[in-house]
C-alpha cells in the first residue's frame, strides 16, 4: 500500500468507531488507505468496503481479502452497499479532506503553490473543469461562489477581475488565476486568500457540499443501532453540516420533537468535536483545521 495520504486525526477517530471484530465497516474516503489500514488491524475476521472517487486511489489498495474497494464517490454508499447486501453496518469514516497525493500532483490543479491545468476533478473521469467554472459561469454566479464557498467578502471584485482577463484570454492555468487575482489579495494574507479562491472553485466543481448532505443522509439509514459515524472535516461550511446533521438530523440545526417531546434525530453525538494535538500539527501542517464528530445511531 501507497502510503501517499498522511491520515489525519487517526487514532481517534478509530477509537471514535469502536470497533467490533467481525463486524462490517465502511471506509467512505479510501484516499492512502491510511484509516482503512488501522480499521484493518483492529477487524479480526470482519469485512471492509471503501470508496473513492478518484482513480488513483485504487493503486492503495491492500491485498487483503476484508476489503471491497468501490471507484465511487460516497454519494453512492447506500446504493451499493444494497447491491452487495451489505446493509446495515457498524460503523462509516469520512475524511473530508483532499488528500496529499492530490493537493502534490500538480496536474489535478488543486494546489496554488505549483503550476498546473485549472481542472481540480476528484473523479478525472467528471465532465466539468474548474477551468469551465472560471471561464464559462456569468460573473454574478462566480461571485456567489466565492462569497459562499470560499467567504470572502471581496467575492464580486473577484468575479469582476476575472470576467475582465476572460474576454481576451482563456484562463487555463492555477498560476494564470492568482496572477490575475492577485491584487485582491489582502497584504500578510495572501495564501489564505488564494485557498479560498481554489476552495470555492474545488467544492462547486466536485458538488462537494450536496455530496456530503447525501452521504450524511444515507449514513442515518444503513448504520446498525449503537453503529458509529465519524466525520473529519476542514472549513467551517463542512463542519456546520455535519454538526447540524449530527445533533438534529437535518442541515438546518433546529431539533424536531414527537408528540411526547422526544427528539426526532436518527444520531446521537458522542462527545464534543475534536481537534488535532500540538504535536500532529507540527507533524502534518494539513491538520490544523480539521475537526472530528462522533456520533451513534438510536
Amino acid at each position: 500500500m501507497k502510503a501517499y495520504h498522511e491520515p489525519v486525526l487517526a487514532q481517534k477517530s478509530i477509537e471514535g468507531l469502536n470497533i467490533i471484530p467481525g463486524g462490517c465497516y465502511v471506509d467512505a474516503t479510501f484516499g492512502g488507505g491510511g484509516h482503512s489500514k488501522y480499521i484493518l488491524e483492529k477487524l479480526g475476521e470482519g469485512r471492509l468496503i471503501a470508496f473513492d472517487q478518484d482513480q488513483d486511489a485504487g493503486q492503495n489498495v491492500p491485498n487483503d481479502g476484508r476489503i471491497l474497494f468501490l471507484n465511487q464517490n460516497f454519494r453512492y454508499m447506500k446504493n451499493f452497499l444494497q447491491m452487495y447486501g451489505l446493509i446495515p453496518v457498524d460503523g462509516i469514516l469520512a475524511d473530508l479532506g483532499v488528500s496529499s497525493h492530490q493537493f502534490d500532483e500538480y496536474s489535478r490543479g488543486f494546489s496554488t503553490r505549483f503550476e498546473g491545468p485549472l481542472d481540480m476533478r476528484m473523479n478525472m473521469a467528471a465532465r466539468l473543469t474548474a477551468q469551465e467554472v472560471v471561464n464559462d459561469y456569468p460573473e454574478e454566479k462566480l461571485a456567489e461562489l466565492f462569497f459562499v464557498y470560499g467567504e470572502l467578502p471581496t467575492a464580486k471584485k473577484i468575479a469582476s477581475i476575472i470576467g475582465q482577463y476572460r474576454k481576451s484570454e482563456t484562463i487555463g492555468t492555477t498560476t494564470r488565476l492568482i496572477e490575475i487575482t492577485g491584487k485582491l489579495a489582502p497584504r500578510g494574507r495572501e495564501n489564505k486568500f488564494f485557498a479560498q479562491i481554489f476552495q470555492s472553485l474545488r467544492i462547486e466543481v466536485n458538488q462537494e457540499l450536496e455530496a456530503l448532505k447525501e452521504f450524511l443522509e444515507q449514513s442515518a439509514e444503513v448504520l446498525k443501532p449503537g453503529g458509529r459515524l465519524a466525520v473529519i472535516s476542514y472549513h467551517s461550511l463542512e463542519d456546520r453540516i455535519v454538526k447540524y446533521f449530527v445533533r438534529s438530523g437535518n442541515f438546518k440545526g433546529e431539533i424536531e420533537k414527537d408528540f411526547f417531546g422526544n427528539p426526532i434525530t436518527p444520531l446521537i453525538p458522542v462527545g464534543r468535536a475534536v481537534a488535532p494535538s500540538a504535536e500532529e500539527i507540527a507533524q502534518n501542517s494539513r491538520a490544523r483545521s480539521a475537526h472530528l464528530r462522533i456520533a451513534e445511531k438510536r
